[in-house]
């Protein structure tokens, strides 16, 4: 069920971010995404909001337009993938021509690459990745070296998860936080139809909270959790109780979990 939500950017403290994952690969399934989960966590903890994701094709105009559309509506903009050495890793390219500037070898990354990699295999195809927008700041990668780029607030990244997340360790330090985003989980094993009416005026009565109903199936019953997220934790309680007031109400119990559909082996925690 999609999420209920009410639009919050335009409040002071929200710091925004979007996710460009970029590749054909997984568009077309061949690569499972690792990454955006666990920048989404990340951000989320550091008080900046995952506010929108896209996973978009190697191709270099839906790149450009994807990326200056979302640097303009987000604090921040992270991409990941297609800053490797072949012929379809055009991100940097692409990058450089949203912010209509020239990329360029730049001789920091260049030397970073010559030291880590043997000069007998240091082709062209390989220098490729020290090519980066002028005016950008190099993202350091503790793991193989090959950097990534800040381009203004938009910040390149790549695609192997091991990587990318060793280069957002990196730059974390400089990204700025607003006011972090708490959530209280409640869950029954009432469907969603049953408290859908119900839950809407809960919502309807708090716009500064979000509120997401998620269905799950365990030990051969329907459910849903239903989490409430915001920044104030004091009305959060206020919501949460109310939640539980509404499900008892309706004949179903509430359990103060996130509850989830398991694993075939996993039962530990079904009710």
């Amino acid at each position: 069920m999609p999420e209920i939500h009410n639009e919050k950017d335009t409040v002071a403290d929200t710091i925004t971010a979007c996710c460009l994952i970029i590749g054909n690969e997984v568009l077309s399934g061949r690569t499972k995404d690792a990454n955006l989960g666990w920048l989404a966590e990340r951000l989320t903890n550091m008080g900046i909001r995952m506010s929108e994701a896209r996973v978009i094709p190697d191709v270099e105009d839906v790149i450009i337009n994807a990326v200056n559309e979302a640097r303009e509506k987000y604090t921040y903009v992270f991409t990941t993938g297609g800053i490797g050495p072949t012929h379809d890793d055009i991100t940097s390219l692409c990058v450089a021509k949203a912010f209509g500037v020239e990329i360029h070898r730049n001789p920091e990354a260049k030397a970073l690459l010559e030291a880590y990699i043997p000069a007998k295999r240091l082709n062209e195809a390989r220098l490729k990745m020290a090519d980066v927008p002028v005016g950008s700041t190099l993202i350091h990668n503790p793991v193989s070296k090959a950097p990534g780029f800040q381009m203004g607030n938009v910040y390149v990244m790549a695609g192997v998860p091991s990587i990318m997340r060793a280069m957002f360790d990196e730059m974390a330090p400089t990204l700025t936080g607003g006011a972090k985003m708490e959530s209280i989980a409640v869950a029954s094993y009432l469907p969603e139809g049953a408290v859908a009416a119900p839950l809407g005026d809960i919502q309807d009565a708090h716009p500064a909270v979000e509120i997401g109903s998620y269905p799950f199936f365990r030990a051969g019953h329907f459910g849903c959790t239903l989490i409430s997220r915001g920044t104030d934790m004091a009305e959060l309680e206020v919501v949460a109780e109310e939640v539980r007031q509404m499900i008892i109400s309706l004949g179903g119990e509430p359990i103060d979990e996130d509850l989830i559909t398991p694993a075939d082996a996993d039962n530990s925690k079904d009710y």
